[in-house]
C-alpha cells in the first residue's frame, strides 16, 4: 500500500545541509497501523508530507497504492489526496469563513458528492461536535478545531490516514475518544493508519512503531497491539 524506496530528503540551512531522511526503505501493507516516534525536529512531519505528496524527496521514490508520486502531476496528486488520503496536521487549515459543518463537507462538495452535508454531519457527531457544527473556527477552542480537522480527514473514507499528533491538543477524555475512532476506522474499514505521536501508550496500540533518528527509521516494535508497556523514546 505504501512504499518508500531508497528515499533521501534534506533541507538547506544557511551553508549547512540538514539530512532528514537517509536512503530510507519502508513498506506498509494495506490496513496496517504504524506509529512514527522521535524527538522534535527529527523529521517526522516531513516524512508525512512526503507520504502525502506535499514534499518531494531528493532521491528515491514514494509509492502509494501502486502509484509513484514523482510520476504524477499536480492535478493527479490533488485527486489522489482528495479521493484516497486523509491528512490531519498540527496546523488545522480550517477556512475561517466556513462553519465547522461546511469545512468538513467541502472536500466532498468539491468531489460533487450529493451526500456531502449528511456525511459531514455524521463525522462531526462522531467526534463529539454535534452541538458546534454551525460555529465558525474563531468560535471554537483549539481542541474543537482539531476535532473538526479530524472529521474532515475521515469524512470521505480514505484508504490512508496520515495524522501528526492527532490528539495533541485535546483533553484526555476527548483524546481517548479520537484514538478509539481512529483504530475503529482502521479495524472496520481497513484504513492504513500512519501517525506521529509522542504518546507511548498511543503508539503501543499500533501494529508497528518506528523510530526516526538522524535520518534513519528503526523498527521498535512488531507485535500485537497491546504488547508494549514501556515508553518509547528516540
Amino acid at each position: 500500500m505504501i512504499e518508500l524506496r531508497d528515499v533521501s530528503m534534506h533541507y538547506a540551512l544557511g551553508n549547512a545541509r540538514i539530512e532528514v531522511l537517509r536512503s530510507v526503505n519502508l513498506r506498509i501493507p494495506r490496513g496496517q497501523s504504524v506509529a512514527i516516534t522521535g524527538h522534535s525536529g527529527s523529521g517526522k512531519t516531513s516524512l508525512l508530507l512526503l507520504l502525502a505528496g506535499l514534499e518531494h524527496p531528493a532521491a528515491g521514490s514514494v509509492v502509494i497504492d501502486g502509484l509513484r508520486l514523482d510520476q504524477l502531476d499536480a492535478d493527479a496528486l490533488a485527486d489522489l489526496r482528495r479521493d484516497h488520503i486523509g491528512i490531519v496536521f498540527q496546523s488545522f487549515h480550517l477556512i475561517g469563513s466556513l462553519s465547522a459543518l461546511d469545512n468538513v463537507a467541502l472536500p466532498l462538495q468539491i468531489a460533487s458528492r450529493r451526500d456531502a452535508l449528511k456525511r459531514a454531519t455524521l463525522q462531526l457527531e462522531r467526534v463529539g461536535l454535534a452541538d458546534r457544527m454551525h460555529h465558525y473556527p474563531a468560535q471554537l477552542s483549539g481542541g474543537e478545531q482539531q476535532r473538526v480537522a479530524i472529521a474532515r480527514a475521515l469524512t470521505h473514507g480514505p484508504k490512508v490516514l496520515l495524522a501528526d499528533e492527532p490528539t495533541g491538543n485535546l483533553d484526555d477524555a476527548t483524546g481517548q475518544g479520537i484514538r478509539e475512532l481512529l483504530f475503529e476506522m482502521n479495524a472496520q474499514s481497513g484504513t492504513t493508519l500512519v501517525l506521529v505521536t509522542h504518546d507511548p501508550d498511543f503508539a503501543a496500540r499500533c501494529d508497528r512503531v518506528l523510530g526516526l533518528h538522524e535520518g534513519r527509521l528503526q523498527e521498535l516494535k512488531v507485535a500485537p497491539k497491546a504488547a508494549i508497556q514501556d515508553a518509547i523514546s528516540v
